[in-house]
């Protein structure tokens, strides 16, 4: 049974309800051997600094075997490292670091889609009728030779591709080359769930799942509506995608992937203290499909969708409307937030934000119900990289160019020393060239600087460490008075007041009635009343008897 809202976390098997979970994208965290790409002896070595933070977990996307079209989420071997991240016995050395440290691991799966050069798929494609023929998802042309249906593939075009051994469409919603998994075969789900199994014998604390819920596919191969102008939004594609132009209704999101995700929860329950964090893209029915795959204790035990990590600002009346639709959608599940990742322009950027909205918005994150995804620099304050068209490497961004600039801009390498070659990354040519803007925020210079952004995340990242209600506890009164949110979290041992002001004028806070002790201000109280100045806020303790 899940706990009840506001009831602490009762066990260790509950880490990951309120926790912190630091993203590492490996190609560009650390480099320790020269050849101008991260690796997992990298983070390894950087797993200290991590640590340092105070974050409960780290997420890695993927280091599998993998031609690297779409740079590890193209899986040609799901049991093997691939040797430009190290070996299975790197990947040993960094888990068993990361458990003396007290950090979890979780690794990123990439279920729904294979590489071209994956076994599985080189035995489907050669012919109708081989064991393995029923493992990707084929159709005939049309009459007319043209594809089956009108799915759209994210990174642009037509989601089939021609096969000319099978004369045959394969669905792909990505690459043409990340060829879809057939779920409705139930060899596929069980050559999975190994998968999922082997990484649980190793030792890792947990998956996050990309792409959760594009696993299945309409059976009936029935055409995408068109989406209305009005209802199309960035948070998934830029708007100059034709993928926005489609509801998704039947190349995602079917009610068959219900049954699956209750076979992966069942299998990592039958391990101590496992978690599975599901990415949900779509961008019209996130929270609804959160409701679905986090409900009731058989299914994922967080997901996040992509309400702040679209390009619209996180405003006190947006966020007030996107946890009223996730009260609606989902009132048990557990949602988790995330400003920044790898697929996004960072939000420093996104935004436009101050280095003082920055700090307000950390804040806030850490106060808000749910968990949290930390993307790797964002705790520098690190702004959205420029990468020339001739240093571009992501498919995505050289597809749309120059409208869209695709996503190497937050995926640069992290800068540690300023004054270090490649600003501390590693001493070979990097495979994204390394930030100057960045360089000058690097970690030894913030180290330093008791005023610096890294450490305003330590402390707020403490802060919610500090108070259960924070973590686990009720969020109630959520409302807002112009830019100013506020809300009320508790639990069985206390209750917080939080106010936010996310904008740029002064404005003052009356607080609830009752007795309040200073916890974290940039504000200054008297009585009742607080003068929050621009991007200031305030968080009280209440009294009790």
């Amino acid at each position: 049974m899940a706990p009840q809202p506001g009831a602490p976390v009762e066990s260790a098997a509950d880490w990951w309800r309120g926790g912190v979970i630091y993203q590492i994208y490996p190609r560009s965290f650390q480099d320790s051997n020269g050849d101008g790409i991260g690796d997992l002896a990298g983070i390894t070595q950087r797993l200290d600094y991590v640590a340092s933070l105070g974050v409960d977990a780290i997420w890695i996307s993927p280091f599998f075997k993998s031609p690297m079209k779409d740079f590890g989420y193209d899986v040609s071997d799901y049991r093997d490292v691939d040797p430009m991240f190290g070996t299975l016995a790197d990947f040993d050395a960094l888990l068993a670091r990361a458990h003396e440290l007290g950090l979890k691991v979780m690794i990123d799966l990439v279920l729904s889609h294979t590489s071209d050069q994956h076994p599985w798929f080189t035995e489907s494609r050669a012919s109708r009728d081989n064991p393995k023929s029923d493992w990707y998802v084929w159709a005939d042309p049309k009459p007319d030779g043209t594809p089956p249906n009108n799915w759209l593939a994210i990174f642009g075009g037509s989601a089939w591709h021609w096969d000319a051994r099978r004369q045959q469409y394969y669905l792909h919603n990505f690459l043409s080359s990340q060829p879809d998994l057939n779920f409705h075969d139930p060899q596929v789900q069980e050559a999975l769930l190994d998968v999922a199994r082997f990484w649980l014998d190793r030792g890792v604390d947990g998956f996050r799942l990309d792409t959760i819920n594009f696993y299945f596919h309409d059976k009936e191969l029935r055409d995408n509506p068109p989406l209305p102008q009005e209802a199309r939004n960035d948070s998934i594609a830029p708007q100059v995608n034709p993928y926005n132009h489609q509801d998704h209704l039947y190349s995602k999101s079917q009610p068959e992937n219900l049954a699956f995700l209750e076979r992966l929860r069942a299998l990592t329950d039958a391990y101590d203290a496992r978690a599975c964090l599901g990415e949900i893209g779509d961008a019209q029915r996130g929270l609804e499909i959160m409701g679905q795959y986090t409900e009731g204790e058989a299914r994922m035990h967080m997901c996040y969708a992509f309400e702040f990590l679209e390009g619209r600002r996180a405003t006190a009346e947006r966020i007030v409307e996107v946890f009223r639709d996730l009260e609606a959608a989902a009132p048990d599940g557990w949602p988790c937030w995330a400003f920044s990742n790898h697929d996004v322009q960072r939000h420093a950027s996104r935004w436009g934000l101050s280095d003082e909205a920055l700090r307000c918005y950390t804040t806030l994150m850490m106060c808000l119900r749910g968990s949290v995804c930390l993307y790797q620099g964002e705790e520098l304050g690190l702004p959205e990289a420029d990468v020339a068209f001739e240093d571009l490497q992501d498919p995505y961004g050289i597809e749309f160019w120059p409208e869209f600039k695709g996503r190497d801009g937050c995926r640069t390498p992290m800068a540690w020393q300023t004054q270090a070659e490649n600003a501390g990354f590693g001493s070979g040519k990097s495979w994204l060239p390394v930030s100057p803007v960045h360089a000058e925020a690097a970690v030894d210079r913030q180290e330093q600087d008791p005023d610096a952004m890294l450490h305003h995340y330590r402390q707020a990242i403490a802060l919610r460490g500090a108070h259960t209600a924070l973590q686990t506890g009720a969020q109630s009164d959520l409302r807002t008075d112009g830019d100013v949110l506020s809300f009320t979290r508790s639990d069985a041992t206390e209750t917080l007041f939080c106010a936010f002001n996310l904008g740029g004028d002064a404005v003052e806070v009356t607080l609830p009635n009752g007795l309040w002790q200073e916890e974290r201000l940039g504000a200054k109280l008297e009585g009742q009343r607080a003068a929050l100045g621009a991007w200031d806020y305030l968080i009280v303790k209440q009294v009790r008897n």
